[in-house]
């Protein structure tokens, strides 16, 4: 447990957490909407500190980050907690309820990111931004390190904790639900707006992939498809990879899983204005793969978690030349 940065006093038993947009409002011995921050004798504390409810080594394509060191392995952790309440929540297990945990210090977590061949940290599984002072400090230590840190997020931060944080992250995987407003009220219990302003942001200064899980009746349309398509290519450049992901089941929301004809359709749509386009729990190497966008030629195969880096070099096309958006060899 650890004093949670990013907070200001109301009165003698209240606080206002500033770490997210939800500024929730927290009375002694409550706790915010993430559960994490917890209020004590006039402190906020992050409960969640160097508290671990998952870890593993993964494939990097497994974040999804396809452009970033493709076919290496990261260790990855996360904890309890998430600032939305996504109804179709994949992970909520962890993010919506409490499992138990294990503590982990911050320069042990690094020791583990110096094995088995890991490239660093990916802050992954729950939602690391209400992880925040424990994702801080593991960053700096593997930066001091020479290794790489990765968040995959829901994006859902405020402006100045997360400039705070981008020095540190090499790449991210940002969640986008939807481009509907309504839709994050919703079904995620949360706004849209923020999330869009950490993207363009994190853009400015990090690689980073936008994931997009296309739920069936709920955000398929293809006016819903282009709507994102169009603020990739405008806001943060046609070279974004974007994902569409499939949906099952799961949670609170028992909806059919996303037919394959309306990801195929995704991937068409999203290859009109973006160089890199895939489709996510699916193995189809067609849609899975990396390609040259102005040849065509094949830059990295990808058969499930099986890469095959057979067609860039140097940051560039073998075939034509072409410079092509990929981070690591």
């Amino acid at each position: 447990m650890k004093e949670a940065a990013y907070y200001q006093k109301l009165a003698e038993d209240q606080v206002q957490c500033l770490l997210c947009p939800h500024q929730c409002r927290i009375r002694e011995g409550g706790r915010g909407i993430c559960r994490t921050r917890e209020l004590r004798q006039g402190t906020l504390y992050a409960t969640n500190y160097a508290q671990v409810a998952s870890l593993a080594y993964d494939p990097i394509q497994k974040k999804p980050l396809y452009h970033f060191f493709p076919g290496s392995t990261i260790f990855s952790m996360g904890g309890n907690g998430c600032n939305l309440g996504c109804l179709f929540c994949q992970n909520w297990e962890i993010s919506q309820s409490q499992v138990p945990t294990r503590s982990l210090e911050p320069a042990k977590a690094v020791e583990l990111a110096q094995a088995h061949g890991s490239i660093g940290i990916a802050y992954t599984y729950s939602e690391p931004l209400v992880w925040f002072e424990y994702v801080l400090d593991c960053s700096r230590l593997v930066r001091e390190k020479g290794l790489k840190n990765v968040l995959v997020t829901n994006g859902l931060i405020n402006p100045e904790p997360l400039q705070d944080l981008l020095p540190w992250i090499d790449a991210l995987n940002i969640d986008v639900k939807s481009m509907s407003e309504d839709f994050y009220r919703r079904f995620c219990k949360g706004p849209l707006a923020p999330v869009l302003r950490t993207a363009e942001v994190a853009s400015q200064v990090s690689l980073v992939e936008i994931t997009n899980l296309i739920i069936p009746t709920l955000n398929d349309r293809e006016e819903d498809i282009r709507s994102l398509v169009d603020w990739v290519a405008e806001r943060l450049g046609p070279e974004t990879p974007l994902h569409f992901s499939r949906y099952f089941p799961h949670y609170q929301m028992q909806l059919m899983p996303t037919p394959l004809e309306t990801l195929r359709r995704a991937w068409e749509i999203g290859k009109e204005k973006l160089s890199y386009v895939y489709v996510g729990n699916v193995l189809d190497p067609a849609t899975n793969s990396t390609h040259c966008p102005q040849c065509g030629h094949l830059l990295v195969g990808r058969d499930g978690y099986r890469v095959r880096k057979v067609g860039f070099k140097d940051g560039k096309c073998t075939s034509c030349g072409r410079r092509v958006r990929i981070v690591g060899s």
